[in-house]
């Protein structure tokens, strides 16, 4: 039942993020009236550069990150207690897709591309909510990059590597062009906080997205570190009875 369940939120939160790219596209053809809110820009760019701040904190601590989610990934050897990990993955060859190695360090792909996506990111929002960039001749070109750098970071879970790398810093740059396209094309304080909300639910879609590749990774593995897992969530389980 708790993983039919996880399925079907995972089946809404997809579904309620492609009907939002499809309002993105309608937004930048067919605007809604400007509303001359002259705050507009400097509140909007600071929300999402707290989305971004945010991001950045997330990546740079992925293993607090993983706890506040409630989704910590570990592995016991058969030999030894001692936890092995490789950045916040399992030290398993099934999540070899899932790292990049830096000389003799390990990283996560999908947070070193979001760290360095939302670094570009904050560099663009202040360029253009605080320091006058427009935009308005490529609005529509810059909306359409933008949803491929979106689409890029929901399939990233095909890549590996530096093509994953790539894809989730596609991913944060794909909301920003998006929201900077909106923007130009609306000018409407209403229309930027919905798609604000909308970036913070992508984002969520994206990690849901993750954690059931991670549990699909580790149903489909027989090592001895499932039975311990699963052990140890019985007791969480019965603990909390």
């Amino acid at each position: 039942m708790p993983r039919s369940r996880n399925n079907s939120t995972l089946a809404f939160c997809i579904g309620v993020s492609i009907f939002g790219l499809l309002l993105v596209i309608v937004w930048t053809i067919n605007p809604p009236i400007s509303d001359n809110f002259s705050w507009r820009k400097p509140l909007i760019g600071s929300l999402f550069s707290l989305i971004c701040i945010l991001g950045v904190f997330a990546a740079l601590s992925p293993n607090r990150c993983s706890e506040a989610l409630h989704f910590r990934e570990a592995v016991r050897t058969t030999t030894t207690d001692q936890i092995l990990s490789a950045s916040h993955h399992p030290n398993c060859e099934r999540f070899s897709a899932h790292v990049i190695h830096l000389k003799e360090r390990v990283l996560c792909a999908a947070c070193t591309g979001l760290l360095l996506g939302a670094v570009v990111a904050l560099v663009g929002a202040f360029f253009y909510f605080f320091g006058g960039w427009q935009i308005e001749s490529v609005r529509l070109l810059l909306v359409l990059i933008g949803l491929f750098g979106l689409l890029a970071g929901f399939l990233q879970l095909r890549f590996r590597g530096l093509v994953r790398l790539t894809a989730n810093s596609l991913f944060v740059l794909g909301a920003f062009l998006c929201l900077v396209g909106v923007d130009q094309a609306s000018q409407n304080v209403a229309i930027d906080l919905f798609l604000v909300i909308l970036i913070i639910f992508w984002i969520l879609t994206r990690i849901q997205l993750s954690r059931w590749d991670h549990s699909r990774i580790c149903d489909n593995c027989d090592s001895p570190c499932r039975s311990e897992r699963t052990r140890k969530d019985k007791a969480r389980i019965d603990d909390a009875l």
